[in-house]
């Protein structure tokens, strides 16, 4: 089992271009906060292809999703680990950030999808700087198979301690009460607010949850299969449904069934990217019609195309901001806190880092994700400062 990374890291099944940009691209990671290291995992006995990155530990042992998709990179986890170190600095926790990733279809048999995580958590059974979470292609039962092999995850299942984190929405929750803060600075409110879901999954579905019962209306939701609009308002928990019945929300009976990059085009007040990197972009970021923007995955925008945001004066609240509420939940977990404990420390870390966020913007005339960066870089290096060796 390689755990390596020499001049050839990469599989036969990564293209040709693929392996010669991840192998480019790792000498170009560095600066003054990490990463710390970087470890690829390769089994071929069970099509095993993974990476590990931890970028900073001054704070404590790092924690970060699992992710697993078919076209994940290097360059991908490590810009989604550096994203978990702001986020975690930000939200004040004892832990630093890191992100691991397996190169696959989360969709594939479910015995041959638990070999392979198991595998890649025995490869990283030393690795004691990074705790495991839940993430895209992931859960709860994923993240029970990681603990059964080396005891090191959290976002369990609560039949063996742990807060579910994406059953119970912690991001969904922790995304509404940035989305409050955010509405009443621009002296909007909940009730009656217009909101697109982009990528309806668990965060997408309990941010959309948590707004409705708090008076707003969604208008429109997509997954892989496309997008459904009514202006009149889509029944979250009916989109929900079919979800979990392995079905798509291009399957609700009452909207317009349109394409998902269609999204972009509808006016709203609050546009919620809930699903990959950099889906919001220099080619279509004019065509967004919004107030707010607020990221529930994990980088959705280009730095480039948030900064237009920022110029046409549309509120862009950053990933490691408004969806910090999964990885409070994680470390409150960890820790042996219960349910309402983590969840009422999300909603005040977030309104909190939300309210400074936006203050730090009127009094520097920073665009969001720079004020917020400089509050979380601060706490990174107070952390830095007080170790021998600044990242571990």
């Amino acid at each position: 089992m390689d755990k390596t990374l020499d001049s050839d890291p990469l599989p036969t099944n990564f293209t040709p271009a693929e392996r010669e940009a991840d192998v480019k691209s790792l000498f170009g990671f560095g600066d003054e906060f990490g990463p710390l290291k970087v470890i690829h995992v390769h089994d071929p006995a069970v099509n095993l292809d993974g990476v590990l990155v931890v970028d900073n530990v001054a704070a404590g042992p790092s924690i970060g999703g699992l992710r697993m998709a078919p076209d994940v990179s290097t360059m991908e986890c490590y810009r989604l680990a550096r994203a978990m170190t702001l986020k975690n600095a930000a939200a004040g926790l004892p832990h630093g950030g890191g992100k691991s990733v397996i190169k696959a279809d989360p969709r594939m048999p479910l015995e041959q999808k638990e070999a392979t995580i198991r595998a890649f958590a025995a490869a990283l059974r030393d690795e004691n700087d990074y705790i495991f979470g839940p993430d895209m292609g992931t859960n709860e039962r994923c993240m029970s198979w990681v603990h059964d092999e080396i005891g090191r995850a959290v976002g369990l299942p609560r039949e063996i301690g742990g807060i579910p984190l994406d059953e119970l929405g912690a991001t969904g929750w922790g995304l509404y009460h940035s989305v409050d803060v955010a509405l009443d600075k621009l002296g909007l409110n909940m009730a009656g607010a217009t909101v697109v879901i982009q990528g309806y999954g668990s965060v997408g579905y309990h941010a959309a949850r948590f707004m409705v019962e708090n008076g707003a209306k969604i208008i429109a939701a997509s997954d892989t299969s496309g997008a459904v609009k009514n202006s009149a308002g889509l029944d979250v928990e009916a989109l929900w449904q079919l979800k979990k019945n392995g079905q798509s929300v291009v399957d609700y009976g009452d909207g317009e069934v349109i394409e998902g990059d269609a999204l972009v085009d509808i006016a709203c007040d609050i546009w919620v990217p809930a699903a990959r990197p950099d889906v919001i972009h220099d080619e279509n970021v004019e065509r967004l019609n919004t107030k707010i923007v607020a990221q529930g995955a994990n980088i959705p925008v280009t730095l480039s195309a948030e900064h237009y945001l920022h110029r046409k004066n549309i509120l862009c609240l950053p990933d490691f901001i408004a969806n910090a509420g999964g990885v409070i939940c994680a470390a409150m977990e960890y820790r042996g806190s219960s349910q309402q404990v983590a969840f009422d420390t999300i909603r005040d870390k977030i309104r909190a880092n939300t309210a400074e966020m936006l203050e730090r913007m009127d009094m520097t005339e920073l665009p969001p994700r720079e004020a917020a960066q400089e509050m979380a870089e601060e706490r990174v290096r107070a952390a830095m400062a007080s170790r021998r060796w600044s990242l571990f």
